[in-house]
């Protein structure tokens, strides 16, 4: 048998259950985001009053409601389908916002030290020190709602932490002897940066991304519960469940349902970046 495989096939069994588990899991949440248009019963947008808050199960002229419906009759499952591609979509281009940003200004600080590591790291101080859900809800009261503001107020709330990380490890790479090499064979600081300091301190960064997307997912859901994320009629779990807990007492799976997919993203990423950091890093089982 090949050795590439049978290296994998070890691999794979030191890779713990819970792990395989809630993998499956984000799989599933994530390949029913993108097949939304073809997998989805229905059109999330559309309303049918005679099938107003009927709970799972309910069926209307051979039409199954499987999840049952919101408050105007549109079919929860649909939205809560399409709602996924909506949460994963706001926290993958939060997340790469964040990390060009973070990672950017944490390796010039780190590179280039004196004034211009002060006043990097100073701002990110000064960041740091304001709650971020805080400070994207004045940002988004502010500037209005939309899809786009929202990447944008999600991602530069949260670069400093990218940039305290790449910071210090930037700071232990570029002490390092090829470091030194590289400089004396006459390469410039973008080269040396980009080239040779980016992929050694990649690792650390992977483990803040993965981290931080899980927040964004939550991040997300909060601002749109509050009115201030994704607005109707458009799907977003937040925005679902914002709208069913005026109903809770009589339509529990408006916010049960979503709910229940919020939690199960959320925590599929965060088992899945604890197993992540442990994997690249070791010393971290021990802390």
């Amino acid at each position: 048998m090949n050795t590439a495989v049978l290296a994998f096939r070890q691999r794979l069994r030191r890779v713990p259950l819970s792990v395989i588990v809630v993998s499956v899991i984000f799989l599933v949440i994530v390949t029913l985001a993108i097949l939304a248009p073809w997998v989805a019963p229905a059109d999330p947008a559309k309303q049918n009053l005679l099938a107003r808050l009927k709970p799972p199960g309910f069926e209307l002229r051979g039409v199954t409601y499987w999840l049952g419906t919101d408050d105007l009759g549109r079919d929860l499952l649909s939205r809560t389908i399409y709602g996924a591609g909506v949460s994963l979509s706001v926290a993958v281009m939060s997340v790469v916002v964040s990390t060009l940003v973070g990672v950017t200004l944490g390796m010039v600080a780190g590179w280039f030290r004196g004034k211009i590591e002060i006043v990097i790291m100073r701002m990110v101080d000064i960041m740091m020190s304001i709650p971020a859900i805080l400070l994207a809800v004045l940002t988004v009261a502010v500037l209005g709602p939309g899809f786009l503001k929202l990447v944008l107020v999600l991602g530069l709330t949260r670069w400093p932490r990218y940039t305290r990380v790449a910071y210090a490890q930037t700071l232990q790479v570029s002490n390092l002897p090829f470091i030194k090499a590289s400089e004396l064979a006459g390469a410039g600081a973008a080269r040396i940066l980009f080239h040779h300091i980016l992929p050694n301190i990649a690792g650390p960064i992977l483990i803040v991304a993965t981290a931080e997307f899980g927040l964004m997912i939550l991040m997300e859901a909060g601002l749109s519960f509050l009115g201030l994320g994704i607005q109707p009629p458009a799907a977003s779990w937040g925005s679902i469940m914002s709208v069913g807990r005026q109903y809770l007492e009589r339509a529990w799976w408006i916010v049960a349902f979503p709910g229940a997919c919020l939690f199960l993203l959320v925590f599929s990423v965060n088992v899945l970046g604890d197993w992540l950091r442990d994997e690249i890093d070791p010393r971290s089982r021990t802390r």
